[in-house]
Parts: C-alpha cells; structure tokens; sequence
C-alpha cells in the first residue's frame, strides 16, 4: 500500500476527471501487485483523498488578448498569468467574448488556481461607463469579494454585492473584466463601504479603481483573470 501511495503522489492528472484517473491508477496496480482485498481499499481510500485536495489546473491567460482589448492599461498595469474560470451556468467567459446582460444577471461560478493555504481578493469591473468613448465613471465596480479562503469565493467576504451587466442604450460594447488578487499578508480588513445589490448609483459604484485597490491593500499583481463583453438589449416583452 505505501508503494501504491507514493504512485498516487505523483500521479499527474488534471480537470474533472481526476479522481476517475486517481482510482483506475490504484486499480491497475493492485491487480499486478496481487494485493489482497484490504490493501487495495486503502489504496482507493487514500486515491480519493489526494484528489479531494488536489489544486485546480492553472490555464494560461493569452497577455495579447488583455492588451488588444485595452484592458490593459485600462484596469490592469499588467495581464493576469493564468485565467480565472467564470461561469454563467453553462456559458464561459472566454477573453473577450460577447454575451448578452440577460446572460449575465446573476452572479457566476469563478474558480482559479490556488492555494489552500492563502487568501484572495476578486473584483469585477466595467470600466466603459458609461461609454467607452466617454468612460466619465470608470470603473463601475460590479463585485469585490476579499479574504477568499484559497479558490472557495462562497467562503470569503464580500464588500459589494453582485451586479449584472446593464450597459445604456447607444453606448456600444462594454467589458466587464474580473481580477484576482493574492493577499501577500494574509486575511486583511478593508475601510471600504459595503454595497448591496440595491445600491446601483454612480455615487455609489462609479469611479472605482483596481490600481488604487491594489496599491492601497499592497495585493500585487493579479494571479488570475478573464473578460468578456456585452451591450444594450432590449428587456423581453
């Protein structure tokens, strides 16, 4: 069984198969090993064990795509290493991609690449408001989530609660780009005011600013990221 376990150590496997891998690996070995019933359950035990703790699979962020589209140096002094993963139920954001705000109204999935050990800070902006050709309120926050306990953003602390993308009419295309951030000192406090959903005025979330988050909370550059777009659509009749 150690010897199982050691092969389980440095199984290299990756995404939502990892624990099918994990175990069709021990199965393998036990059968030429000729373990007996016991060992072998051990070894399925401990292949289910390193997979519930395995990292997510970091996937690399494209730098020219976070350029080309002005998010940097719009939001960012410098594109994310990897991607953060964002989900709006079965939908992607892909670095850019269009999506409707119909799509996007509620709050997605993010996972990213972590470390259990660490914490994190995610923050949502739009910083095309209320144009891009006028951007009079950059950034609009949409989301700020800090003291993510490793990639587990339902356990942090949000500061701002989720809104959708709600660009106006006429104003063309709008990018709503997602940033994550390690904390270098650990959990943090903010002097920042909280914003539920309900609180949607320019007062309110306009004029944001990542940079000036990040150099007051000293958070670095972002270890993840992604964007997508989206403007005006009619509300269903």
């Amino acid at each position: 069984c150690q010897q199982l376990f050691q092969k389980v150590q440095h199984l290299s496997v990756t995404g939502d198969n990892i624990q099918t891998s994990l175990v069709i690996q021990v199965i393998k070995s036990a059968r030429a090993e000729n373990l007996k019933m016991t060992y072998f359950l051990c070894c399925v035990a401990v292949a289910c064990l390193v997979s519930a703790s395995a990292a997510t699979a970091e996937t690399p962020a494209d730098p020219e795509k976070f350029i080309s589209n002005g998010v940097v140096p719009d939001v960012l002094d410098q594109a994310p290493s990897a991607l953060a993963c964002v989900k709006y139920g079965s939908l992607n954001v892909d670095q850019g991609n269009i999506l409707t705000p119909s799509q996007v109204k509620h709050q997605p999935k993010v996972n990213y690449a972590a470390s259990s050990e660490k914490f994190y800070t995610l923050i949502m902006v739009d910083p095309d408001a209320p144009s891009r050709i006028t951007p009079l309120f950059r950034e609009w926050l949409h989301w700020r989530v800090v003291n993510i306990p490793g990639n587990n953003v339902t356990q942090g602390q949000t500061s701002a609660e989720y809104r959708g993308a709600g660009p106006p009419k006429g104003t063309g295309l709008h990018r709503y780009v997602f940033a994550v951030f390690e904390q270098p000192s650990g959990q943090m406090s903010i002097d920042e005011p909280y914003l539920t959903a309900d609180q949607k005025s320019a007062s309110d979330r306009g004029k944001f600013s990542v940079k000036k988050f990040v150099s007051k909370y000293s958070l670095g550059n972002p270890v993840a990221g992604n964007f997508f777009q989206a403007e005006w659509e009619a509300a269903p009749k």
